[in-house]
């Protein structure tokens, strides 16, 4: 891509753009009307009639309901679909909405409509228009959540959701050459004003970004950021992979049971502490039955189950168990030198 922010994209560096999905059967774009998803769609149209037999393009909009201007946005979406040749749908989230965590709540209603249309269009990818801008304040949100490595990773360039794959093409261009690209085509767009609305956390940090770009904390550097710790995240995904490689070597001996991760705990606690919360992490999410683990809770655990290990030597010789705890429902205990990981009872309602 080109060195300067405020210039056009090319035919050429669209092209590097798309490289990667030339081979696709379909894609759906997102495009909500907005600058970035608009600049998606024509950038696509314009790759796709540049090949010999490129992907059947299926363009979908997602009105919310939460704005009255949403309607007519979705039109014009549809307007500018046709005129590039390429197919449209709206699809709407019907239901009543919650007061709290609105912005996750619609994310998610999105992603699961997208979903459903990519499988209807027969589309291997749902293509949405993520940006450098969009990077840099993920990274900011998650840092000040106190996300550990993955997190704070940010979005990858392609990612599975639902059995479809997320592709975000426009990940390393900032925003403003999306803008110039448009401007040059003659092209509108619709001003979502949620996009400034400070009652939600990414716009008022979106707000902040002048003044820490001041302090050389702009998007770049910060999209740089977070590309350099998803190379290290990777890294200890390698580790821990080995890790638990390391571990089976270990069991040889041990006969398995069905539904159940079990560790020689004397070999787990020798592992660097990064590497045992990813294993503990992935048995959690693997057995247990009430959703992803929250890394913070899983820590906890680890310093409870550490401190058992150290002062429990007398105990695990007796066959007591030493510790037992449940966690996103999984059960963990600590047995005769053993860390075992299975899932726990389901809880009975109040009501049951």
């Amino acid at each position: 891509m080109s060195d300067d922010d405020n210039s056009p994209i090319s035919a050429r560096e669209a092209k590097q753009l798309f490289a990667e999905l030339k081979s696709a059967p379909a894609l759906v774009l997102a495009v909500s009307g907005g600058p970035d998803s608009v600049a998606l769609m024509w950038l696509a149209a314009r790759w796709q009639r540049s090949l010999a037999r490129g992907p059947l393009l299926t363009v979908v909009t997602v009105d919310h309901g939460l704005r009255p201007e949403a309607a007519r946005e979705a039109r014009e979406v549809k307007r500018l679909a046709t005129e590039l040749g390429l197919t449209h749908r709206t699809l709407r989230w019907h239901g009543a909405k919650p007061k709290t965590g609105l912005p996750a709540a619609a994310r998610e209603a999105r992603y699961r409509l997208l979903a459903q249309a990519a499988r209807a269009a027969g589309a291997s990818h749902v293509l949405t228009a993520h940006t450098r801008d969009d990077q840099a304040e993920t990274l900011l949100m998650r840092l000040l959540r106190g996300s550990g490595l993955a997190g704070l990773s940010a979005m990858a360039h392609v990612s599975e959701r639902d059995g479809i794959i997320l592709a975000r093409p426009l990940l390393d261009v900032p925003k403003s050459q999306l803008i110039a690209t448009l401007k040059r085509a003659k092209i509108g767009f619709a001003d979502d004003p949620t996009n400034r609305d400070t009652a939600f956390t990414r716009p008022r940090l979106r707000a902040l970004l002048p003044q820490l770009a001041a302090e050389g904390g702009d998007a770049r550097n910060l999209a740089r950021l977070a590309a350099r710790l998803a190379r290290a995240n990777a890294a200890v995904e390698v580790l821990a992979d080995g890790a638990e490689r390391f571990l089976l070597l270990r069991d040889r001996g041990v006969a398995p049971q069905p539904g159940v991760r079990s560790f020689e705990a004397s070999a787990f606690t020798a592992l660097p502490e990064e590497v045992r919360l990813r294993l503990l992490l992935r048995a959690i999410d693997a057995v247990g039955h009430e959703g992803p683990a929250e890394l913070g809770k899983v820590e906890t655990l680890m310093a409870a189950l550490d401190q058992a290990i150290a002062a429990g030597p007398r105990a695990a010789a007796n066959g007591r168990t030493v510790l037992k705890q449940t966690l996103a429902g999984a059960l963990i205990s600590l047995a005769r030198g053993r860390i075992h990981i299975a899932p726990a009872p389901v809880r009975r309602s109040k009501g049951g």
